[in-house]
């Protein structure tokens, strides 16, 4: 098969690493991809927004199968334009991918099943907003309601923080994507993050991850779009998972086919856990980022298999087959990430690393210039590590850490905190 895999970051980069262990890969093309992609895959200039160009492209190079990684090109229909010239998709349309671009449409779909969920209401000017903070007090959750990449949530502790937020959101720090703010109660708990493949009528999940928001060690200072994670998710355990999945996730897959809108893809549930009740914190519409990293380091090449399944409607069909291990892995971000922060140093030691089942660097934001790797992102490289315990897969993942000569980058030293 000819795979093209839409995207350029660490996720992408785990993909790619996981498609071409399975030998029905017989080309792989990433656009845009990044330094580490380009080392084992064709990686091609494309407006991955752009849903008539990656149709052309997909034709011109007569690709089999599309594999769409981030949230943007999902949200612009990329799946759509590819599902009308017939060539196959991983991805939903961009309808389904509402609940992921709009945090109302989210809210509306568990309103409609039932799905437990934090008390919410959605404001479209900043004085009404305000006005619902002050009377309902702090904690309080502030969130943009489109796609802001990870970055447009706001934990609010005081009731000037969250002024703060909103007006923060409303001035346009966000974009469109504050243009209407959705306010939520604050939820208390564990958070992970529970990973589903649906093709619109069977749920299949694949696993289970905890990933740490937050730059600083302790989960402290401002959130981020990821500084690490590990798989599996202990605070997930098989009953709560179930729970889950009767309670919030199968409700919402068969809603939306109810809608006409049936969701075809993988389906991440943000859960937050407390005593054994999982509530849905949020749902993504692709793998997270860095989740993917350790769960396809889990999957290894059964994950082709379990994509393409899911984009044939043969989900029924299939199982995950789990080796009993762990993974971890650690983001490296730029200096001042995720804040301003310089791109262009020169990241050395890369090359005297391990890279195979256990052990391997997925880049995030790198490009190669004149024989070396440099910065070119806030989030970098995601050192990821598998082990038979999670204890294991921390001490090889941060002994790849040690060994990256970058004195620009900066990374947590307690991922895996919770569960360790």
């Amino acid at each position: 098969m000819n795979i093209l895999i839409l995207g350029g970051g660490g996720r992408e980069h785990a993909l790619a690493w996981a498609v071409l262990q399975n030998p029905k890969c017989d080309r792989l093309i990433v656009a845009p991809g990044n330094a580490g992609i380009d080392k084992i895959a064709e990686c091609a200039a494309l407006d991955v927004e752009d849903g008539e160009a990656v149709v052309g492209f997909a034709v011109e190079e007569s690709i089999d199968f599309v594999i769409i990684g981030p949230e943007a090109p999902l949200a612009a229909g990329v799946a759509d334009a590819l599902a009308a010239a017939g060539v196959l998709v991983f991805g939903p349309s961009r309808e389904a991918a509402r609940l992921e671009a709009s945090k109302t449409f989210t809210k509306e779909i568990c309103d409609a099943c039932a799905a437990p969920t934090a008390g919410w209401a959605r404001f479209t000017d900043a004085q009404a907003a305000r006005a619902h903070v002050t009377a309902h007090g702090a904690p309080i959750v502030i969130k943009a309601d489109g796609l802001a990449a990870g970055k447009g949530v706001v934990v609010a502790q005081t009731i000037a923080e969250a002024h703060d937020a909103i007006t923060d959101m409303f001035g346009g720090a966000f974009g469109a994507a504050g243009a209407e703010v959705v306010i939520e109660e604050f939820m208390t708990g564990e958070e992970a993050s529970f990973f589903v493949l649906s093709d619109g009528q069977t749920v299949l999940p694949i696993g289970t991850a905890q990933d740490h928001k937050r730059i600083g060690d302790g989960d402290t200072g401002p959130n981020t779009g990821g500084m690490g994670a590990y798989s599996p998710a202990p605070i997930l355990s098989d009953a709560v998972a179930q729970l889950a999945l009767d309670q919030i996730v199968k409700p919402t897959i068969a809603e939306m086919a109810r809608r006409g809108t049936p969701y075809r893809g993988v389906l991440y549930a943000g859960l937050m856990i407390e005593n054994g009740q999982p509530r849905l914190v949020e749902y993504n519409a692709r793998f997270g980022d860095p989740e993917c990293q350790v769960l396809m380091m889990r999957l290894g090449g059964q994950a082709l298999d379990l994509m393409l399944a899911c984009a044939e409607g043969r989900l029924a069909e299939m199982a995950v087959n789990w080796a009993d291990d762990h993974a971890m892995t650690v983001v490296m971000a730029a200096k001042g990430y995720p804040g301003s922060y310089a791109k262009g140093s020169v990241i050395g030691g890369l090359d005297a690393l391990p890279e195979d089942s256990h052990n391997m660097v997925f880049h995030a934001g790198t490009k190669a210039e004149g024989g070396t790797i440099r910065a070119n992102g806030g989030r970098v490289l995601n050192v990821t590590a598998r082990g038979a315990t999670l204890a294991e897969a921390r001490a090889r993942a941060y002994g790849m850490v040690e060994r990256i000569d970058w004195p620009d980058g900066v990374y947590r030293r307690d991922i895996g905190w919770r569960a360790l």
